[in-house]
């Protein structure tokens, strides 16, 4: 559960100014979300990523140089309103454009499509891109339904790289389609997370069991198997992201893959290595080349006790994407060189629609 709150209503605009004090020297505090601090390079087009709260290190803990330039956050587990997404879209655009990335989820979809729409009659041109790598969300041939979990990642990545070589709107959109193809993701999960305020767990799993192709938002999964060993848990991830590969990939042997092992809130990092421990010996016998693996609290759903294991297959176009440096609160990757303020292409406040009620799910 929750332990530290106020008034629960609060908790998500408390988090966030914290979040920001925290950071200060990466990340600066706007209406709706935060952008980076030295503003984005006049020219560059401005990767926008959001969704609810309660999901941290998504979004805000992303946001910095070879990441997001922005990130707008709405409450916890509710999409943000068009208005927010235009207030952080405006503070971050850079003169050629916006890029707009969520999770494939109703309320953002809504949302951020809404804000696009503005942004665009406004005279700052956006696209919209919705990340959809969870196989347990839908058949492979309905893939564009599926939701998006901690795939976020490296499609937020590969996206704001190409933004970072100064490729144009058009070429970063394709950039984040083409990753988003080969990504595939799957959970497990082991109890449902608490909201800051309440008094029960939007889901429980029966002692000795397990849910099976878990959801961000509490959804409890698609099944129930018996608790796993960590063995077998890494077998049934392993096994069931190889068995669906995305066009192009005909085999496992001599592929590389980005591989990301995400606890969602609750388990620790010494579970997390065991676990990773046999995801890495399966897949090397399966004969993939992993490339710059991350094991660590990534997308997460608040005190969730779960993981979920994402595959991003690698050509050598996303290889070069993954490697790029970043330098974000909550995720780095080798070397920049020391930040300077960005000359910031001059922007009109963002207009303000009508407040439109929350969405239930990011």
């Amino acid at each position: 559960m929750t332990h530290l709150h106020n008034d629960p209503a609060d908790f998500a605009d408390e988090a966030l100014a914290g979040f920001a004090a925290a950071h200060a020297a990466r990340v600066r505090p706007v209406d709706g979300g935060v952008v980076r601090a030295h503003g984005t390079p006049a020219g560059q087009v401005a990767v926008v990523i959001g969704g609810g709260s309660g999901h941290y290190p998504a979004f805000a803990g992303l946001v910095g140089r070879g990441l997001a330039h922005g990130a707008a956050v709405g409450n916890v587990f509710a999409s943000p309103s068009a208005r927010q997404v235009c207030s952080v879209a405006t503070a971050a655009h850079g003169g050629a454009g916006v890029l707009l990335m969520f999770g494939n989820y109703a309320g953002d979809v809504l949302h951020f499509g809404e804000a696009a729409q503005r942004l665009t009659a406004d005279g700052t041109p956006t696209e919209t891109f919705a990340v959809t790598d969870d196989i347990a969300a839908a058949p492979a041939a309905e893939r564009r339904d599926r939701r998006g979990i901690a795939g976020d990642l490296p499609v937020f990545k590969a996206a704001a790289a190409a933004a970072e070589q100064g490729l144009p709107l058009a070429e970063v959109l394709d950039t984040a389609r083409h990753a988003d193809a080969r990504t595939r993701s799957f959970g497990i999960a082991f109890g449902g997370c608490t909201l800051p305020g309440a008094d029960a767990p939007l889901f429980t799993v029966p002692e000795g069991r397990m849910a099976v192709g878990l959801g961000i938002h509490g959804e409890p999964g698609i099944g129930e198997a018996p608790l796993p060993t960590a063995d077998e848990a890494a077998e049934l991830l392993v096994e069931t992201l190889l068995a669906e590969l995305p066009d192009g990939v005909d085999r496992p042997a001599g592929q590389r893959a980005a591989v990301l092992l995400n606890g969602l809130g609750a388990v620790s990092h010494e579970e997390l290595f065991v676990l990773y421990r046999t995801v890495a010996r399966l897949l090397g016998e399966a004969g993939v080349e992993i490339v710059g693996p991350e094991v660590g609290d990534l997308v997460t759903s608040f005190d969730m006790a779960g993981v979920s294991l994402t595959l991003t297959w690698l050509d050598d176009r996303l290889a070069t994407l993954w490697a790029a440096p970043a330098d974000a609160p909550a995720y780095r990757k080798g070397a920049l060189p020391e930040a300077a303020a960005a000359p910031v292409a001059d922007t009109a406040t963002a207009p303000a629609p009508p407040p439109a009620p929350a969405a239930p799910a990011t």
